[in-house]
């Protein structure tokens, strides 16, 4: 998937486009882009999104901007895994805030990217003071050459999804909702790394991913899957927080995996750990002998969780 983080002056070929933050890429989007492919397929047209960095609440108001649930860098594997052809991430700043919306279709989508069909979600605001709306790109469509088409609300067991459905769900330590609504387990991906080696020291080695969130929307004790570059997966027991037992308040939130039966090494490789199952929230023992005993009762808890999962049906 090609990257473009501008937007050309003049278009060179014309292209098929859909809008949106995609945080998560969940089931909706994922209709979304299935859509945008077979209208650009049948268009003969690349298949093209256009997203923003960083997300528009977190420019207007970052102290009230949700969590994000994926990395700039998750969204775009997402998106090329989804069959995206070309993503342009637009960076939201005080300029592009003051685009107006006229200005909008008219120098980045008709002039800038050539957009000939286009696919928004029928609540989409765009422009300066968020004047722009499904209904204003409709009445420029014949005008400018381009169709436009909205994307219906997508509903699971009667909700909405959406990345606050996804959101809440992974608060409230509900993994296997958030799986449904994703269409896959919640996944956060980045690289090992060296820790401080205190779970080595407990006798339950770590591998130490490092995240791209600053701020993670689950926290707690998991059973996850830990998947390597190469495919091949690893069960295992996994922290995701603050650590306060051996760490001051404040402190930035670290994602620890203790892999069962795993011997090697693996510092510096990019892995991805599929979130299953939420056992507990993190807590604060008085000594680490005490978090050591705790730690291998989670260790016990995720390894039968995992022997129920195969299980065969009685």
């Amino acid at each position: 998937m090609q990257i473009l983080r501008s937007i050309p002056s003049a278009a060179t070929h014309p292209i098929a486009l859909t809008i949106g933050n995609f945080d998560g890429v969940h089931l909706g989007h994922q209709a979304m882009l299935a859509k945008l492919r077979a209208a650009a397929a049948a268009r003969g047209l690349p298949a093209c999104v256009m997203t923003f960095e960083p997300h528009p609440r977190e420019f207007f108001a970052p102290d009230k901007a949700p969590v994000r649930l994926t990395s700039l860098r998750e969204k775009l594997e997402l998106l090329a895994q989804h069959g995206v052809e070309r993503t342009h991430v637009l960076r939201f700043n005080f300029a592009l805030a003051q685009v107006t919306a006229q200005d909008f279709i008219e120098r980045i989508l008709v002039r800038g990217l050539g957009v000939r069909w286009l696919q928004v979600g029928d609540d989409f605001r765009f422009g300066a003071r968020r004047a722009g709306d499904l209904n204003m790109l409709k009445a420029n469509a014949a005008r400018h050459g381009y169709a436009v088409e909205a994307m219906a609300t997508v509903e699971l067991d009667g909700e909405r999804v959406s990345s606050t459905a996804v959101r809440d769900a992974l608060a409230a330590g509900d993994m296997v909702k958030a799986g449904r609504l994703l269409g896959q387990p919640y996944r956060i991906s980045g690289r090992v790394v060296r820790g401080d080696q205190l779970g080595r020291k407990l006798g339950f080695p770590t591998a130490n991913v490092r995240m791209k969130h600053n701020r993670p929307p689950l926290t707690g004790i998991f059973a996850v899957e830990f998947r390597r570059g190469d495919g091949a997966s690893v069960q295992g027991v996994a922290s995701l927080g603050v650590r306060p037992t051996v760490k001051a308040q404040g402190a930035a939130p670290v994602l620890e995996v203790y892999l069962f039966d795993f011997k090697e090494e693996i510092y510096g490789e990019s892995v991805s750990v599929d979130f299953l199952h939420k056992f507990r929230d993190e807590a604060k023992y008085v000594d680490l002998e005490t978090l050591k005993q705790q730690i291998a009762r989670d260790v016990a808890d995720a390894r039968d969780f995992f022997a129920r999962r195969v299980a065969p049906a009685a």
